[in-house]
């Protein structure tokens, strides 16, 4: 946790004990899922999350790759970066930030529009690599930060940046997006308590041979819901 400060890409932030509960929690709860990769941003406090996800795993006895990419770091807040958020909250790039984040850039840092960009590629380039590697049905996890995760939230909902305020993403929440070739369904956002077997890849079919292909439909009306056969 970084609590009043910005701390953004500020080397050497770890997880406070509080952050280091949340991190067992939910790695405790990805534990019921076979992970194909688990993959990070390069900063302390998300890699340390990213180890307690894969330790959880190993004690359900699988082994799971872990790596960083810096695609998704955190954003780079510039000259913002270390200042206190109650200060900030009085600058005047504030209300841009809050109703037009498409069009900031930080003082001596990254634009959000840039942030967003980077982080979506890598979203969809490492799920297209689990995919070809572990096949279509393969879960993976993404440790990064709140508004990298907004922002890839945001592409998957078909929400414009200057929308994804609207978003929220607790520390240590579980945000789930399938992605298919025609579009992605985002299946989970923010989720900080519940159950997660319900992500669990469906049995083959009978008969079916080969790795099946996702299908981009979406159900009329709704359908069944996950576990219907």
């Amino acid at each position: 946790m970084t609590g009043p400060v910005l701390a953004g890409r500020t080397p050497a932030v770890h997880l406070d004990e509080r952050g280091q509960a949340q991190a067992a929690a939910v790695a405790d709860r990805l534990a019921v899922l076979p992970l194909a990769a688990v993959v990070t941003s390069p900063l302390e406090r998300c890699a340390e999350t990213a180890r307690a996800v894969t330790r959880a795993q190993k004690a359900a006895g699988r082994t799971v790759p872990q790596r960083s990419d810096r695609r998704l770091l955190e954003c780079d807040y510039g000259d913002w970066t270390g200042r206190r958020i109650d200060s900030l909250a009085k600058d005047p790039l504030w209300p841009v930030v809050q109703s037009h984040p498409s069009g900031v850039r930080f003082p001596g840092g990254e634009s959000m529009a840039a942030m967003a960009e980077r982080a979506v590629r890598a979203v969809r380039d490492l799920d297209a690599s689990v995919g070809e590697r572990s096949g279509p049905e393969a879960l993976w996890v993404a440790c990064s930060h709140g508004d990298v995760i907004k922002a890839i939230l945001a592409d998957a909902l078909g929400m414009h940046l200057d929308l994804f305020q609207r978003l929220v993403v607790d520390p240590c929440s579980v945000s789930a997006v399938r992605y298919t070739a025609g579009r992605p369904f985002v299946l989970s956002t923010n989720d900080t308590a519940g159950e997660l077997s319900r992500f669990l890849p469906p049995p083959p079919a009978k008969g079916a041979a080969g790795r099946r292909r996702t299908s981009s439909d979406a159900t009329v009306g709704g359908g069944a819901g996950a576990g219907a056969v």
